[in-house]
Parts: structure tokens; sequence; C-alpha cells
């Protein structure tokens, strides 16, 4: 499964986040695939595409940066899935 991550910097503190990036890295548990992130231009939010079978993953991935982040899981599918399942839309 996809999840969209939408991540809210506590206190705003974007640069806090980044250095613990750099000093441990993503610290995603084995089984949780990142896909790509993308940052708001004014560095309050982080988008991340995350991968997982289990999302319990999510769960312990998030504990780790609970100190720093806030976060927000939504299940994804790319736009050509969601075009052959558009006949399943009640």
């Amino acid at each position: 499964m996809l999840f969209m991550v939408i991540e809210r910097f506590k206190g705003r503190d974007a640069r806090a986040v980044y250095l613990r990036f750099r000093e441990r890295g993503r610290l995603a548990p084995e089984g949780l695939t990142y896909v790509g992130s993308w940052i708001e231009a004014n560095w309050d939010r982080c988008f991340q595409l995350m991968e997982c079978d289990d999302p319990r993953l999510l769960a312990q991935w998030a504990l780790a940066w609970a100190d720093l982040v806030e976060f927000e899981f939504v299940p994804v599918m790319p736009s050509k899935d969601a075009a052959e399942a558009s006949d399943a839309v009640p």
C-alpha cells in the first residue's frame, strides 16, 4: 500500500528534523519503503510518499520522530489504478 505522509514540524522547527535525519537517517523499520518527498515552500510541512504492506510499520516509524513531528497518514493509490477502478465508484 502507498501512504501520503503529511508531517507537521513541532514548533515549526524543520532544522531539528533535518539535523536528526543527517545524524541518524530516516529511521524507517524494515518493510517501510521511502518513495519520495516534498517540502512545503514555507518549511511548515513535509509530504512523503511511503510504501508498506503493514500499516503498523508507519506507527513504529512515527514513534522515532514523535518528539519533533506530528504525522498524518493517508492511504493513496496511483491515478492509473483509480482510473481502472472508477467503475466501482458509487
